[in-house]
């Protein structure tokens, strides 16, 4: 892996964003409108509730969770989609750019975005309403990193997706992470869901990291089973992924699909 190669990459995804103060108001309105949101609703609830203060609060906490994971997911897609908007993508396949060179890059620029939307959320969140994400301590880290992973694994496949089917189904670079929401158990426990579909829940990564969180902010201490859960499928997901896109990519190639990506 040629890591000049990944870092110019790198430069060329944030230099679009850097310079062009639409995608920069993109990147932030939508992570900010939410937290406004999710704010106020929490400040109200809390108002009108006798209960602990966490059982209002995780929601914020929620949200800032799952913007983790999509921000992940779509700095991945979209620097995709950045190319083929621009009708780049053919130039970047044709230079000597190793396929998971160019995953490499695309998933840093996507932690990049990452790093940028939380510092911004957590400042908004201590400022408005007193919510103190760091309070969750060091076990902050595993549950970020796994949502971090996770994003990832979905950026391939909705990547890989529009690779194989063309601008037509660019959608999915939206919708296709919500489709996890459900079942993630995002802004309530899992207990809450059917008994038939809680395998399902709990078969994702992302549900041990919610479910972790509010164990930390109920009190519960560091959440290790969660963590050690949330690892071990994220490995599992994360190589069934890669091997997905590997294949797309190689049925794009060899149909001269790839070819036609932006000319559409």
């Amino acid at each position: 892996m040629n890591w000049s190669v990944i870092f110019g990459l790198v430069c060329r995804y944030t230099y679009i964003i850097r310079r062009s103060v639409p995608r920069i108001i993109e990147m932030l309105f939508w992570p900010v409108l939410d937290l406004l949101v999710w704010a106020f609703l929490t400040m109200y609830l809390r108002g009108i509730s006798h209960g602990p203060p966490s059982a209002v609060t995780f929601l914020l906490g929620a949200m800032i969770f799952w913007d983790v994971l999509f921000r992940s997911q779509q700095g991945m897609t979209v620097s995709f989609l950045e190319d083929v908007w621009t009708r780049n993508i053919i130039n970047v396949f044709v230079a000597p750019v190793r396929v998971r060179e160019f995953l490499a890059a695309t998933a840093l620029v996507g932690l990049l975005k990452v790093t940028i939307i939380i510092v911004l959320l957590t400042a908004l969140a201590a400022a408005l309403c007193g919510f103190n994400l760091l309070v969750v301590g060091w076990g902050l880290v595993p549950l970020f990193a796994n949502l971090i992973v996770m994003g990832w694994g979905i950026g391939m496949v909705t990547t890989a997706l529009i690779m194989r089917f063309g601008q037509a189904v660019e959608m999915l670079a939206w919708a296709i992470p919500f489709l996890f929401q459900p079942l993630s158990a995002v802004f309530y426990p899992v207990s809450v869901l059917p008994a038939w579909l809680q395998p399902a829940a709990l078969a994702l990564p992302s549900t041990h990291v919610f479910e972790g969180m509010r164990d930390v902010l109920a009190g519960g201490g560091f959440p290790a089973r969660h963590l050690w859960w949330a690892l071990a499928l994220n490995a599992v997901f994360l190589a069934a992924e890669a091997g997905f896109f590997l294949w797309m990519y190689e049925s794009t190639r060899e149909k001269g699909y790839l070819a036609k990506l932006g000319t559409q």
